[in-house]
């Protein structure tokens, strides 16, 4: 799924996401400045939240109520190493029946072992947004493609 969308219309660019994701792990990939903060915070608020959001940019972690259901948001922008996030308990977030949403997941991308769907985000010159989503299934197919599986 691609959307290319304007910061005014976040919301709607949450509720299309959440009706189109296949887990509850959302890795969300984006340069500084992207949005993918303000995306975050329009997908908390839709899954119920009335929590103030904001980027846990020097806790690694925040954790918010939301209808039946926590929602853990990741920022690992300044983790150095895996270790760091071992020491946090990443495994017991992620294995969880809740929510986890997670900036800069380059960092750990190759330790994820449950399933997720992958959220790009570009700034356009124009200063649009392009938001791609692929699923778990979409990485299946490519695996099974390039002979990853």
């Amino acid at each position: 799924m691609e959307i290319i969308y304007n910061i005014e219309n976040i919301n709607e660019v949450a509720k299309q996401l959440i009706a189109n994701v296949t887990t509850k792990t959302l890795l969300v990939y984006g340069d500084m400045g992207v949005g993918k903060t303000t995306l975050i915070k329009a997908i908390v608020k839709l899954l119920g939240s009335h929590d103030d959001v904001s980027s846990p940019t020097f806790s690694i972690v925040n954790e918010y109520e939301a209808n039946n259901t926590l929602i853990y948001h990741f920022d690992l922008y300044r983790i150095k190493d895996v270790e760091e996030l071992y020491n946090v308990g990443i495994e017991d977030y992620l294995f969880s029946d809740n929510w986890s949403i997670i900036e800069w997941p380059e960092k750990i991308e190759n330790i994820v072992e449950t399933p997720y769907d992958r959220i790009d985000l570009v700034l356009n010159p124009d200063n649009s947004r392009t938001l791609k989503l692929k699923n778990k299934n979409e990485f299946n197919l490519i695996n099974m493609q390039s002979g990853n599986i």
